[in-house]
């Protein structure tokens, strides 16, 4: 097959952001079929089956097409013409802000919208709605490791490093990450590791396909991840294993982390966790013999209402023992969602401008607002988090705009959020496919997919991409910069919004110039040139940045803070009514909500629906048999789903994937309980009880 017939261009999914190729088809259900792009370096032509099967939603017969306004007189969802649904939308979001002031309208994005996208829509939640309350579901995705990042580093880069260093390093310890089902391509990085004679540890209370590749693998109990940190730093301190040198040229505040380390006694952190301290003891010679290390996190560690110390209590592992700021060696967090960091730079986060600028930054806020043409003090201060925004639906926030994102089923608590949207009044949603939040809006708008449009994502590794339009869209559908573009006009603002990409591009970079996210040396022509570019790139002739940290670290003196912390329980433990820890995650066949895997036949052969994972010793204690129908209840709801009954996950905790809506919505379940740094809510410890189920019992949920 000739290139010359297929377009270059990245799967729409996870960050790793994997290179295909697209190549249209002339006829049948899908109009464009994946090639492999070996010389793309990330994945090397691997993909997963989610990646395989993107082209699947492109078809007319699974997405939106046509612009959908809700009918006062039936209540109904009905299709409309674009210049009434825009002029609803206008209508709404202005009367809202007429009657209740500009923060009664909120702005709700997503951590899979392009960089040109996600910099739009935070300035035009700014500077045309004048409002502060705009955030993004990538808040419930690596925005503890983005805390403890800044805090540690003075910088926030998933991957400090490429890739292609993991094999490299002595020993990785991967915490709270199944790479093997939500990034399958990158296992291949672990697998090259064992080959080149490194050794993997692998952090996680169920033992997943990724578990299994592992060395060692450290089973703790859900949320005492913290603990588990802790207690390896004491002992890296009490066997002398300490790096001294590098401390005390490159680190301030050992003391005091030192001080918090040995609090946490081996026998304690056996208590705690679960993990023997045999184990500790192992983990710790195989991380402290190698003579370089990476600590990896994901998920596990991060979403918990104390994630930011827990990343943390890992970041200073990785100082004492001088495993960061040299080569092959350093702390990194897998981002997840397929522009998580690229979304959260460019301004659709609460508290955050364009290139990672803070808010209630004065010399940010002078910047920004210069090259939006507005004055400083126009520019709203920082607002709600993701969460406590999605809380205040239909009271404080009465209106929403809501793009990419679908927290009706992602959201944490997601039985009450859903009750909030559905307190507001006025809704809409510009999405793909109708999603179980779209199909409450009052106005949904058909928006153009990955292979239909251009732009640029930045992937986990900090390396900016770009996606060329491939296709055109179905007749009726436009891009999210089109909407954008024309509800600006619609609301008084006639410049600023264009549609065009590669101009809100050039306009991304100046804003960013100068700030900790700098791309103002970085281009399309470029980013295809090279495989992409590494950010920062302060000026066109710069190489881009790979690996930072090597030289000095982000902070005012160069040096990385350790920060002292110590162990605290989850925001909810388990007792005689809820005895047992509910953990969530995902399968291989699906994405996030499901909203668009679950429209995929192949895919929903491979994971058709939810399912409860337990031990067989508490199957046993509860009676329960593989297959049977089981109610998961928290304090906050109620979730049905079959039993799944494996060994490999500890007998004191269970788990649910969170892609389905329904009777088994997992995040009915969850607590909410936020970070106080962060503001992650705690998706991934709370206490359950499980109860047998009769089918003729099952209501929805």
């Amino acid at each position: 097959m000739s290139e010359a017939t297929t377009v270059p261009t990245h799967c729409p999914y996870c960050a790793l952001q994997c290179g295909m190729r697209l190549r249209p088809t002339a006829a049948g259900e899908q109009p464009a079929e994946v090639v492999e792009r070996p010389d793309f370096p990330v994945n090397r032509g691997a993909l997963c089956g989610k990646g395989r099967t993107a082209p699947a939603v492109l078809s007319s017969r699974v997405r939106l097409t046509e612009p959908l306004v809700r009918c006062p007189d039936t209540g109904a969802l009905e299709p409309a013409t674009w210049e009434e649904a825009l002029a609803a939308v206008a209508d709404g979001l202005s009367r809202t802000r007429a009657a209740h002031g500009a923060d009664a309208v909120g702005v709700f994005g997503g951590g899979g919208l392009t960089n040109e996208k996600a910099y739009a829509l935070g300035k035009f939640a700014r500077l045309v709605l004048g409002t502060s309350q705009i955030d993004y579901n990538g808040r419930f995705c690596m925005s503890s490791a983005a805390a403890a990042h800044q805090r540690a580093f003075g910088l926030d880069r998933g991957l400090p490093f490429p890739l292609e260093d993991i094999p490299k390093t002595g020993c990785v310890i991967l915490v709270g990450s199944n790479l093997a089902e939500t990034m399958p391509p990158a296992l291949r990085y672990l697998t090259e590791l064992k080959e080149n004679g490194g050794t993997l540890i692998v952090v996680d209370p169920r033992r997943t396909r990724t578990a299994e590749q592992a060395d060692l693998h450290l089973a703790p109990r859900p949320g005492t991840d913290l603990a588990l940190a802790l207690g390896m730093l004491h002992l890296v301190v009490a066997e002398g294993r300490v790096d001294e040198e590098f401390i005390a040229a490159r680190t301030e505040g050992w003391a005091e982390a030192r001080a918090g380390a040995m609090s946490h006694w081996p026998e304690q952190v056996e208590r705690i966790t679960g993990v023997p301290v045999p184990e500790l003891r192992a983990a710790v010679r195989m991380f402290t013999e190698a003579a370089t290390g990476m600590v990896l996190t994901a998920r596990g560690p991060e979403q918990q209402s104390k994630g930011t110390d827990t990343v943390g209590a890992w970041i200073n592992l990785c100082l004492a023992t001088g495993k960061a700021g040299r080569p092959l060696s350093g702390y990194g967090c897998l981002t997840g969602q397929g522009n998580g960091q690229g979304g959260r730079e460019h301004g659709q986060k609460a508290d955050q401008l364009p290139g990672y600028r803070k808010l209630d930054d004065p010399a940010a806020r002078e910047h920004v607002a210069g090259v939006w043409g507005v004055a400083p003090e126009s520019l709203p201060g920082p607002g709600r988090s993701a969460y406590e925004l999605l809380d205040a639906l239909g009271r404080d926030v009465r209106a929403l705009l809501l793009m990419g994102s679908n927290p009706v089923v992602s959201a944490p608590r997601a039985a009450h959020v859903e009750e909030r949207i559905r307190a507001l009044d006025f809704l809409a949603v510009a999405d793909v496919v109708l999603s179980e939040t779209a199909a409450l809006a009052d106005v949904v708008l058909p928006v153009t997919q990955w292979a239909e449009e251009t732009g640029t994502m930045t992937n986990l590794e900090g390396r900016v991409l770009l996606r060329r339009r491939a296709l055109a869209p179905p007749p009726g559908v436009r891009s999210d910069l089109e909407v954008l573009h024309a509800l600006a006009g619609l609301l008084g603002w006639e410049k600023g919004f264009p549609a065009d990409p590669e101009e809100v591009f050039e306009e991304l970079r100046r804003a960013s110039a100068g700030g900790p996210a700098d791309y103002a040396g970085i281009s399309y022509r470029r980013i295809e040139e090279e495989q992409g570019v590494f950010w920062p790139c302060p000026e066109p002739g710069h190489a881009g940045t790979p690996r930072l940290f090597l030289d000095r670290f982000a902070t005012p003196d160069g040096r990385a803070r350790f920060v002292p912390v110590v162990h605290r329980a989850a925001a909810e433990e388990t007792d005689d009514a809820y005895p047992v820890v509910l953990t969530t995650g995902r399968v291989v066949a699906q994405y996030q909500s499901g909203a668009q895997t679950r429209r995929v036949a192949e895919l929903n052969a491979a994971a058709p629906g939810p399912f409860v994972e337990l031990h067989p010793r508490l199957a046993e204690r509860l009676g329960v048999a593989e297959g049977e129908e089981l109610a998961v209840v928290s304090r906050r709801g109620r979730a049905l789903a079959p039993a799944r009954i494996t060994a490999a996950i500890r007998p004191d905790t269970v788990f649910m994937p969170f892609h389905w809506y329904g009777e088994g919505r997992a995040n009915t379940l969850v607590n909410p309980a936020l970070d106080p740094v962060s503001r992650m809510p705690e998706f991934k410890v709370c206490a359950v009880r499980l109860e047998r189920v009769a089918r003729d019992d099952v209501t929805d949920a």
